[in-house]
């Protein structure tokens, strides 16, 4: 790969989640305040992001797998989506918001597969290659906070002086105006300069073109005698379980902290992906020391503390505990998602790795955090005080209890294997023949 490619594909993905970090931390103070929207209202617009998931895969089975570069698949629901977004910021009410919101997320969840496409096509070793354009996008992510918190837009665009006396009076006063309404601005802007740079990333044709392509295909359908072997079964619903907590952080945490007096809570949360990015790195010496269950129950346990850590934190003496509960994101994520997929990788063998991870990113980023949305909606709105403010320890309490069953459940049914992929595909070798780590 030469330094031009590495360099197109690596602003290609920190566009790509700037575009996603922009807006969707803050999607929820921005309805309760600019729109004036209740707890079910903001959960049903997150849960947009589950269609999208959903009806993702026939995006790319259906149109970029089959007829058109996915470089180009990729620019046009980039020119479209960020069209939505400049729009999305006229709107008055939820009634209007939330179509558009669905038609936006319908057309960029497709654009996580279509970069990951374009970037590994130009790779000859991805396992040793793709990390070192990847984490640009968190990176990406994590820019996006801190211009949020910079520009001091969860409390009504009050800047920090700093910043203010670097960019000026004119950009500051217009800056300063804004609100979150600009957040949605700034990823608009983003996303038609993603769609400007896919005319220029390199050619990426479509893998099946003149192939036929089934339903079963689409959906990884193919993989489901995955689910005959019991751990595996017991992973898959354990991953479609541990989503409703995962919901429940991204639904309503930076509501949270601005409702509870965390100052700019958008940049702190941030620190979440930076402590990802670190976990990352030191995934492979974990892998040797735990294994594979200890890490997905370490991840699970990690989600219970986050949640006990939100309960009973405040932004006074217990601040830590805030600040803890944003930095177990590393933990939370790496050991049990990215860990999740490695291990799906491992048992579904050559054969059916590529259908397997379509199987469980449906199952998990589309139908769990679907069912985790409407959980956190109704809850949510069931403990509000006022109109503006919630009984936030019986919230958290509850999500932290279902990471703890479901990592109760976890640890009684699951048994992990050394040797899960002896033969080709989903022929792996029987339970008494496996050695449990």
């Amino acid at each position: 790969m030469t330094a031009g490619i590495r360099t197109k594909l690596s602003v290609m993905m920190f566009l790509e989640f700037f575009i996603w970090g922009a807006w969707f931390v803050t999607m929820g103070t921005y309805l309760i305040n600019n729109l004036h929207t209740n707890d079910i209202q903001n959960a049903g617009a997150y849960a947009t992001q589950s269609w999208g998931a959903i009806i993702a895969p026939f995006i790319i089975g259906l149109i970029a797998d089959r007829y058109f570069s996915a470089q180009r698949v990729l620019g046009i629901l980039h020119l479209v989506g960020g069209i939505l977004l400049l729009y999305i910021t006229t709107l008055k009410n939820f009634g209007a918001f939330y179509p558009i919101m669905l038609a936006y997320m319908i057309l960029y969840m497709p654009t996580l597969a279509l970069v990951n496409s374009v970037a590994f096509k130009q790779m000859k070793n991805p396992s040793r290659e793709f990390p070192s354009i990847r984490w640009l996008g968190t990176f990406g992510w994590i820019v996006a906070a801190y211009v949020i918190g910079w520009l001091g837009w969860e409390h009504g665009g009050k800047l920090n002086p700093d910043f203010e006396s670097v960019i000026g009076n004119t950009l500051a006063n217009y800056l300063r105006g804004g609100g979150l309404v600009l957040t949605f601005r700034m990823a608009g802007i983003a996303s038609l300069l993603l769609f400007v740079l896919s005319f220029f990333l390199p050619e990426t044709p479509p893998a099946k073109k003149g192939q036929k392509t089934s339903f079963a295909d689409i959906v990884g359908l193919e993989s489901i005698g995955l689910l005959k072997k019991r751990s595996y079964l017991v992973f898959f619903i354990a991953s479609i379980a541990i989503c409703i907590p995962l919901a429940f952080y991204y639904n309503v945490t930076n509501s949270f902290f601005n409702e509870v007096g965390m100052v700019e809570a958008a940049r702190k949360m941030s620190w979440g992906q930076v402590s990802e990015l670190a976990f990352m790195i030191l995934m492979p010496i974990f892998f040797v020391r735990l294994g594979v269950k200890k890490m997905l129950a370490a991840g699970m346990l990690a989600w219970a503390i986050r949640y006990a850590f939100f309960a009973y934190g405040d932004v006074g003496n217990n601040y830590w505990m805030f600040i803890g509960g944003i930095v177990l994101h590393g933990i939370c994520y790496d050991f049990f998602f990215v860990t999740g997929q490695i291990y799906t990788d491992r048992v579904a063998g050559e054969r059916f790795k590529s259908a397997a991870q379509g199987f469980i990113t449906l199952a998990t980023y589309g139908v769990g955090m679907l069912i985790g949305f409407t959980i956190a909606g109704s809850v949510v709105d069931h403990w509000k005080t006022s109109p503006t403010t919630h009984n936030w320890q019986s919230i958290w309490l509850i999500p932290g209890g279902i990471a703890v069953a479901v990592l109760l459940l976890f640890l009684l049914f699951f048994k992990d294997t050394n040797n899960t992929a002896a033969k080709p595909g989903l022929d792996i070798e029987e339970p008494s023949a496996q050695v449990e780590i």
